[in-house]
């Protein structure tokens, strides 16, 4: 049961709160000292000051019902704008980024580059409006645990997959902030011809015509989060789980086929999707016990 907060009590900050906290500092720092600083980056950094005044005032104590939800679920909002000023701290296109390293570990790993060989070996159309589809379902497969639990009232459940997400997230923007790859869709030539002609291919670079962030490629952070968003529904119920499994192992293979991740991209995802959601079960059980069967009413 949840213990009582009265008006007067201090704020309680969650892992996810202090995650946040930690990495607008960083990233606020960066954004005033990174190139010239100019005034997108100090829009970057005054954006990122008032994430951790957002953070304060969720953590308010006394809070009603709406004010509960919004500090459970606030992470799941804000994520989008942090991906989206990436391009501003890369310059956008002017700082060095490691493709060519990328690009050796990938050869010497793979024997060759399965993001160039896949999608010419095998230029079926179903293949490409299959995997195309999975690599835009990331923007389903993400939002499904986080908001089936906090529609069902599952409080405990919705703040594990918040914090599984946003904290892998948010270290994936740090190593795209401080080790730069493109990746093949803005380094190497484009797929063409039948591979892209189809509705999903076309949907999925309309997609990213409006909301790709240059430098963001090494790990996949679509497939890291994935996997998170795999293990987080598991955990709260296991056939929300398996029903996002198989959409997951898609969009890994698709992020290769597809031509938007070296294959070493999403091999290192899936390792960071695991690894970190383990590490941050560990030191979550307070956030999590101080909620279990308690809704939001």
């Amino acid at each position: 049961m949840a213990e009582l907060e009265l008006p007067g009590d201090p704020p309680r900050f969650l892992l996810i709160d202090k995650l946040t906290i930690v990495y607008a500092t960083i990233i606020a720092a960066v954004a005033l000292t990174r190139l010239d600083v100019t005034t997108a980056n100090w829009g970057v950094a005054i954006g990122h000051i008032m994430m951790i005044a957002l953070v304060l005032l969720v953590r308010r104590p006394g809070l009603g019902t709406v004010g509960r939800v919004v500090g459970d679920l606030y992470p799941a909002f804000i994520l989008v704008a942090l991906y989206g000023s990436l391009d501003v701290l890369h310059g956008p296109l002017t700082l060095p980024v490691h493709d060519e390293l990328i690009i050796g570990w990938e050869r010497a790993i793979f024997g060759g580059m399965p993001s160039e060989i896949w999608w010419q070996k095998y230029p079926y159309p179903w293949l490409s409006t299959l995997l195309h589809g999975a690599y835009w379902g990331y923007y389903l497969v993400l939002p499904t645990p986080i908001f089936y639990f906090a529609f069902k009232g599952e409080r405990e459940n919705a703040r594990r997959a918040i914090l599984l997400e946003g904290g892998t997230f948010l270290f994936c923007y740090l190593i795209f902030v401080f080790f730069p790859v493109a990746g093949p869709y803005n380094y190497l030539p484009r797929p063409t011809g039948i591979v892209l002609d189809n509705p999903m291919a076309r949907l999925v670079y309309a997609t990213l015509a409006d909301g790709n962030s240059y430098g963001a490629a090494f790990p996949s952070s679509h497939v890291a989060v994935s996997t998170a968003a795999v293990i987080a529904a598991f955990l709260g119920r296991r056939w929300l789980g398996w029903v996002l499994l198989v959409p997951a192992i898609l969009l890994a293979f698709g992020t290769v086929y597809c031509h938007m991740h070296y294959a070493i991209d999403a091999v290192v995802g899936v390792m960071v999707g695991i690894t970190l959601p383990m590490l941050l079960l560990r030191f979550v059980r307070k956030d999590l016990e101080e909620v279990r069967g308690v809704g939001y009413r």
